[in-house]
């Protein structure tokens, strides 16, 4: 049998990116027979660490940001819709507070990723298809029922991502992002013959394929799936 390939992901729910980026990688688990690996990481300190800055803040990438969005969540299947006020949303508010609850989540699952999967999913989902709220306790405990977590689960997920412990857990995810070279989100890290090869972006998915020596059947293998 050949064995898995191995994939970590690192992404941040505030970037729309991102998430474009994790459903097709998701998509494409079983297709390409991929080990993913879910790295939660904070965006604003990989744009301080590289020296970049906000699409948001340069005013021509704004303008097109907006239209490539809407172009793309219908390319890709992913029900995508601007915030009202995106710069209220992403720079002002940001994301470390929401970061480290599924930094949280990711560290109290047993068995499996599921549960960081469906969270991450439903944090996207709130501010960028709901134009909800993703910094206050309430919401990530909303977030957290509808990805199917118990009371008693997104407790401790809400107590322990004030710790110490996660705090450090997601800044050091988000330095080995930079070690990697990271300047953005989404990064995905292929693993090929004992090297990591980084992508950025959600837009490299056919060269990926190229570099493994995979199909690319677009961003939804499976044709017809059920909407997200």
């Amino acid at each position: 049998m050949t064995s898995k390939k191995v994939v970590e992901l690192f992404y941040d729910v505030v970037s729309p990116y991102s998430w474009l980026g994790f459903e097709v990688i998701c998509r494409y688990r079983n297709v390409w027979n991929i080990d993913l690996k879910f790295r939660p990481a904070f965006l604003g300190g990989i744009m301080q660490g590289a020296g970049n800055k906000p699409p948001l803040l340069v005013p021509n990438k704004r303008s097109y940001m907006i239209k490539d969005l809407h172009r793309l969540a219908n390319h890709f299947d992913v029900p995508l819709r601007q915030p009202t006020d995106p710069f209220e949303v992403m720079i002002k508010k940001g994301s470390l507070s929401a970061m480290r609850f599924v930094t949280a989540v990711q560290q109290i699952e047993k068995g499996g990723d599921k549960q960081v999967e469906q969270v991450s999913r439903e944090l996207w989902r709130r501010i960028w298809s709901e134009d909800k709220d993703i910094t206050q306790p309430e919401s990530f405990f909303e977030a957290a029922k509808k990805a199917g977590l118990n009371d008693g689960e997104i407790e401790e997920a809400l107590k322990l991502c004030t710790s110490q412990e996660i705090k450090d857990k997601l800044k050091h995810s988000t330095e080995e992002a930079l070690n990697y070279g990271a300047f953005g989100f989404p990064i995905l890290i292929w693993h090929i013959e004992g090297k990591p090869e980084m992508f950025f972006g959600s837009d490299r998915f056919e060269l990926m394929a190229n570099c493994i020596g995979e199909k690319w059947l677009g961003p939804n293998p499976h044709g017809s799936a059920s909407k997200l």
